[in-house]
């Protein structure tokens, strides 16, 4: 698999096979992420790897959370209002994802099905969680951690594997505290699934699209 053929086939996978990662894997994947470029080379990622019994545990409790409209409050604020062409992007990828589930727009049951889903993050074996030292500056911490982001989930799909970066896994910072020792010292940036995709399951293999880059370019000479 070359570079450009990561790119464009690599996609956030919403189920998994209940196969674990080894953990030689795992550690692999983050020693070759280590070397995403950040400002300065500070590499101001640190990360926390979940799986088994704690990891089913999180997940069970992030659920709860969720069902039980406990007010998500993440270290990194969610965005609060976009441009028309951004929400009819995010818009889009939810009418793909429920079109492959097959739920109905008004199925109000099944939608919520599907978010609980989400929030026990898909099913997967295994979480890496990203976090940041809350004295850095976070702009450039993030665009940092965002590259990190990148770079693991390339290099994950090159060995089969199946990612999917998911605000659902940050929105209540406390209970990833209580189960994995982060300190309030740390800023929690981002989770990102981990495991084997369910190749079978139709939501892994619904039709994406990009915008045109023409769209975005500006040619100056």
């Amino acid at each position: 698999m070359n570079l450009t053929e990561a790119v464009r086939n690599r996609r956030s996978i919403r189920s998994f096979s209940p196969e674990p990662v080894p953990k030689k894997i795992i550690k692999e994947l983050i020693s070759e992420s280590m070397w995403s470029p950040s400002w300065g080379n500070t590499q101001p990622w640190e990360i926390v790897v979940t799986s088994g019994p704690k990891c089913e545990q999180f997940k069970k409790e992030n659920r709860e959370a969720f069902l039980s409209g406990v007010k998500p409050e993440p270290d990194i604020p969610m965005p609060e209002d976009w441009p028309d062409r951004h929400m009819d992007r995010y818009q889009e990828v939810g009418r793909g994802i429920l079109t492959a589930l097959e739920i109905e727009r008004d199925d109000a049951v099944r939608r919520t099905e599907y978010y609980g889903t989400m929030f026990s993050l898909f099913d997967a074996p295994a979480l890496v969680v990203i976090t940041v030292d809350r004295k850095l500056s976070i702009e450039y911490a993030l665009l940092d951690t965002g590259i990190f982001l990148q770079t693991f989930c390339l290099l994950a799909h090159a060995k089969d594997l199946g990612t999917c970066a998911m605000a659902a896994s940050v929105f209540y910072p406390e209970l990833l505290r209580k189960h994995f020792s982060i300190t309030e010292e740390k800023r929690i940036v981002m989770g990102i699934a981990l495991g084997f995709p369910d190749s079978g399951d139709p939501v892994n293999r619904f039709k994406r699209t990009r915008t045109d880059a023409e769209e975005l370019i500006t040619w100056v000479s």
